[in-house]
């Protein structure tokens, strides 16, 4: 199995999980008299050892990240790195949105103020955030292709 196969596998067994859990929920107690729609403890089961096949998925999974090594680079550290970089460039935009005053809330504060009060000025510059938060990106999707590449081109350990 490729590793990408396993990624989609485990997206799949982690909707699974969350479906079977709210249909847990949904049958767990029925009234008295009635016939429940579904019997809780297949259920129950069923979610068990979907929680289980995850477990063992994502242990798989990990252990390939760390040993499969891309341009000098584990996978593992690859994916820290996005998500540094993802981390940085929504810190940039919300910091251009503040600077701006394009927040909501900013906009409904505007809107009270009188005319007679100080005007808020920026303390950022706007343009060079938002030119920074679109170079990072676009290396957050060069970064991305080549997680994604190394995905389908390596075997699950």
């Amino acid at each position: 199995m490729k590793l990408g196969e396993a990624l989609r596998e485990r997206a799949d067994l982690q909707k699974e999980i969350s479906a079977l859990s709210a249909r847990l929920a949904a049958t767990a107690r029925y009234l008295e008299g009635e016939t429940p729609q579904e019997n809780a403890a297949d259920t129950l089961a069923q979610a068990r050892a979907s929680i289980a096949r995850f477990h063992l998925l994502v242990k798989d999974i990990n252990t390939t990240n760390a040993a499969t090594v891309v341009d000098g680079v584990t996978i593992t550290a690859l994916l820290a790195r996005r998500d540094a970089l993802a981390g940085e460039r929504k810190l940039l935009t919300e910091a251009a949105d503040a600077a701006a005053g394009t927040r909501r809330s900013d906009l409904m504060f505007v809107a009270r103020r009188r005319t007679t009060e100080l005007r808020e000025v920026p303390a950022l510059h706007v343009l060079e955030l938002r030119g920074e938060a679109d170079r990072l990106a676009a290396q957050l999707r060069e970064l991305d292709v080549r997680i994604q590449q190394a995905n389908w081109d390596t075997d699950l350990l």
